[in-house]
């Protein structure tokens, strides 16, 4: 998809704080806020869960949960 960014730490802070600041303004509903709020706890969880299964595995931890984090 054209415009789509790149799932990463500092995008999903970013989209987290726009929401935000959207809903300080009146420019969303508080239910379009809170449905953003959960998908951010959900890929945060699902990332949560690969590093915990990677230390219990004694694994190196992935890649694209490094590129997660570090981009």
């Amino acid at each position: 998809m054209a415009g789509q960014k790149e799932l990463n730490a500092s995008n999903l802070k970013s989209a987290l704080w726009d929401t935000l600041n959207d809903l300080r303004d009146n420019k969303i509903q508080p239910g379009h806020a809170d449905s953003v709020a959960s998908q951010a706890r959900e890929i945060l969880r699902t990332v949560r869960t690969q590093l915990l299964v990677t230390q219990q595995s004694k694994r190196a931890v992935p890649v694209d949960c490094i590129n997660f984090a570090e981009k």
